[in-house]
């Protein structure tokens, strides 16, 4: 089955190279997707996220359209923990687990770097349409290597002695969360 990977970095990103993936990054408008596959949306966490009052570049009119394309279509759709995009859309508070229990939409609480990423990036996940039971295995916990922001000084508060992630890659998914998110939404009905 076809899925849509939506408001991807089709450049950097793994989706534009994953098979029985249609990506659609900047150069397709996201926004326009009509259908019919389930999708992996990826709204711009900027405007939704805990440095919001500073983001200007962002559109933050793609975080709620995002979260109407996954109700339209079925799907996961990925956003920063503590998203204030979950407040603005009434969404189910995330779980700690995959549920034993299948509610049409439900929330994951999850951490990217147990998928490969650099960076701890705590992640909540929207799911919609898919049942906990079909949810591939949640890879065992790993240590960051990396951190993203912050202060990198001994002695500063906050320093965890770890180095910074290039910026610019930040914003990328792990391919095995890629790919495992792809998988979630194949499920979907």
């Amino acid at each position: 089955m076809t899925v849509a990977a939506l408001y991807v970095d089709v450049q950097r990103g793994p989706y534009a190279h994953m098979p029985g993936v249609d990506a659609w990054g900047v150069e397709r408008d996201a926004a326009l997707y009509p259908g019919p596959w389930p999708v992996v949306a990826h709204p711009p966490c900027g405007p939704w996220g805990s440095l919001r009052k500073g983001c200007i570049n962002q559109r933050r009119d793609l975080g709620p359209k995002g979260v109407a394309q996954v109700r339209e279509f079925g799907g996961v759709l990925e956003h920063p923990q503590g998203s204030a995009l979950w407040a603005h859309c009434g969404l189910p508070r995330p779980f700690r687990a995959v549920p034993t229990f299948a509610p049409r939409e439900w929330a994951l609480s999850v951490r990217q770097v147990n998928w490969g990423h650099m960076c701890a990036k705590p992640t909540w996940l929207l799911f919609v349409g898919i049942d906990p039971r079909d949810v591939p295995p949640i890879p065992p916990p790993r240590a960051p290597t990396h951190t993203i922001g912050g202060s990198y000084r001994p002695g500063d508060r906050g320093y965890t002695g770890r180095p910074a992630m290039p910026a610019k890659m930040a914003h990328v998914t792990p391919p095995a969360f890629a790919e495992w998110l792809v998988a979630c939404a194949r499920a979907a009905t």
